[in-house]
């Protein structure tokens, strides 16, 4: 049943890698909508990576205050090293629904794929989530809440195609399909917010970078999904916020933080079987990379100015934050390492940590996010070393089907394939992310994420706003040095 909210429902889209610099011919159906709406140039927080700008969106807060500090960090009391976790309690601050639950009894939340979706106390969530059985498969599925929400869902639109949606198939099937099961799912739900995440654009953006020819195709793909979305909110009387988390920049090479670390005898590694293990509890300090940023966790706070030092000197690194630093970027998390590295323009960190590509783990080559101590964007990569790539998924999806263990072994080590990541803060407004709107709401020229929590109550409470443009001012730049 639709609630008693006064004000009309919200649909609050966001399609990840979207700038003013793609806007144009290839986006008919958003240069439709910016007819009868407002955009402003949307300020991230630091870093901006997906967990860290949606938990900002969300909650209002910068990372120094919700926790997420990244995609993943170190959990010194288990000593390992988690990506790509899930539970909505890791975020730390109240989040918008539920700041609109209090003050609007019956108020309906959706949220459909943003990350740290599992047990949020919204009306509806969808989010991946694969099956492990014991025998070691790995077989795809969702979750939801309700239990029964994604079936009754599937059997609508068909099942997820989840290959589409991370690893070397990832594409627009997945956002299509989304946005199919964000039909679906108002029209069975009612709610007054529904959150979309759209990741198309973040797989050929790294993959081919913000300046390759086919990206114009890649973005009208994108495009049209939206429109549909666009669309059906019209028929349906809601709004709709369309807003993107980051650009993302050209790159060229990486850097490998922490083989630089272990030629200094700082990192440590555990030989398992035939090849290595970062062994992060071992270590003097390592690093846990993310795109253009790493948390450097440093054991003995006596070695931080000589770690500092180390990576200062190190081509590609543009800057060391230590604690006091990551104050003034509101980073200062007690799940923040002891330094933050920031890639120089042009570059980003690679996870590598062995010096024979032999030694490297037999997960290096799969798709497993889980495992792997850092973000590692090869795994949108087939290795081009493989002569009949077809023919080996053939053989390993055979062996899956059997009942067999099977090794996906088909992602490559050359990190010189990546040609798009971000992480650092823009380089200038029209390759950082965007907001547009059709709600009426007094929108500034350039907005900090952190303030989008506030245009989201101020929709449905009718509270007027004051000092829009300067909430979290210091989140809306590099502070001053």
């Amino acid at each position: 049943m639709p609630s008693d909210s006064p004000r009309q429902p919200l649909l609050l889209i966001n399609v990840v890698g979207l700038t003013p610099a793609l806007l144009g011919a290839a986006t008919p159906h958003i240069n439709l909508l910016l007819q009868s709406a407002r955009i402003a140039s949307l300020q991230p927080v630091f870093p901006a990576v997906t967990s860290t700008v949606q938990a900002s969106i969300l909650t209002g807060l910068p990372p120094a205050e919700h926790g997420i500090v990244g995609n993943g960090w170190y959990f010194r009391d288990q000593a390992e090293v988690r990506f790509w976790l899930q539970p909505n309690a890791l975020i730390q601050g109240e989040k918008v629904w539920q700041t609109l639950k209090r003050e609007l009894p019956g108020f309906r939340c959706s949220q459909l794929f943003w990350w740290y979706n599992m047990y949020a106390d919204v009306d509806a969530a969808i989010t991946p989530r694969p099956h492990y059985p014991a025998d070691g498969r790995k077989l795809f599925g969702l979750y939801s809440s309700p239990a029964t929400l994604h079936a009754r869902i599937e059997a609508q639109i068909g099942e997820f195609p989840f290959p589409a949606f991370w690893g070397p198939a990832a594409g627009i099937a997945s956002s299509r399909w989304i946005v199919d099961c964000a039909i679906a799912e108002f029209q069975l739900d009612h709610p007054d917010l529904q959150l979309v995440y759209l990741p198309h654009l973040d797989y050929c953006l790294q993959r081919l970078g913000p300046n390759h020819p086919s990206i114009a195709d890649e973005v009208r793909a994108i495009d049209h999904e939206v429109g549909r979305l666009l669309r059906f909110a019209e028929e349906h009387g809601a709004a709709v916020m369309l807003l993107s988390e980051y650009g993302i920049e050209a790159v060229s090479q990486s850097v490998s933080i922490n083989r630089l670390l272990r030629a200094e005898g700082l990192l440590q590694v555990r030989q398992s079987l035939t090849w290595e293990l970062l062994d992060p509890g071992a270590s003097d300090a390592f690093a846990v990379v993310d795109h253009q940023i790493a948390h450097i966790y440093v054991r003995h706070p006596v070695d931080i100015a000589r770690v500092k030092a180390l990576l200062q000197r190190q081509p590609g690194i543009e800057r060391v934050l230590d604690k006091t630093e990551q104050r003034a970027w509101q980073l200062d998390h007690p799940r923040s390492g002891e330094l933050v590295a920031v890639a120089a323009a042009g570059h980003w960190f690679d996870y590598h940590y062995w010096f024979d590509a032999h030694k490297a783990p037999d997960f290096a080559r799969t798709v497993d996010i889980h495992r792997k101590p850092g973000y590692d964007p090869l795994e949108l990569f087939v290795d081009p070393a493989i002569r009949f790539p077809r023919l080996r998924v053939a053989r390993r999806l055979l062996q899956k089907k059997l009942g067999f263990r099977y090794y996906m072994d088909l992602i490559p080590l050359d990190t010189s394939l990546v040609r798009g990541s971000h992480g650092r803060l823009p380089a200038s407004e029209r390759e950082g992310p965007l907001l547009i709107t059709n709600c009426d709401l007094p929108l500034p020229q350039r907005l900090a994420a952190t303030a989008v929590k506030q245009l989201l109550l101020q929709h449905f409470l009718g509270h007027p706003y004051t000092d829009l443009a300067n909430a979290k001012e210091h989140t809306c730049g590099e502070p001053s040095q």
